[in-house]
């Protein structure tokens, strides 16, 4: 059971690596599609430029929580309000073909966290 759990988490967390990599870079480096499409829902270029940053910055805790475990539950709570963002962003301007992404990072958040034995919520 326990390296069943461990494959889920390494999976959930390289899929979480790949979509907030591309999509901080497609940002960053201003791909055309993807400032047409933050234009659309009301970002102009600064603050997709801005939110493209914050969102690298996220990557690169991911990338260094490789190799110091500690910044992996910091990038990911880093990141889980660009997820929620983007999907209220998408629901609200009912972009029902891009939300799909911003929903799984959002559940992704939650099951990596909850599957590393390093981060715990006490309430």
């Amino acid at each position: 059971m326990e390296l069943i759990k461990k494959i889920i988490y390494w999976l959930c967390y390289t899929y979480y690596l790949y979509v907030f990599g591309y999509a901080s870079l497609f940002k960053v480096f201003q791909k055309k599609s993807m400032m047409e499409n933050m234009l659309s829902l009301g970002f102009n270029k600064t603050w997709t430029t801005l939110i493209g940053i914050g969102e690298l910055l996220g990557v690169m805790m991911l990338v260094a929580g490789l190799f110091w475990q500690p910044l992996r539950n910091g990038a990911i709570l880093l990141l889980f309000p660009f997820a929620v963002g983007a999907f209220t962003a998408h629901m609200a301007h009912q972009e029902y073909l891009y939300f799909y992404n911003s929903l799984i990072m959002c559940i992704l958040s939650v099951v990596i966290l909850t599957l590393d034995k390093n981060f715990n919520i006490s309430l």
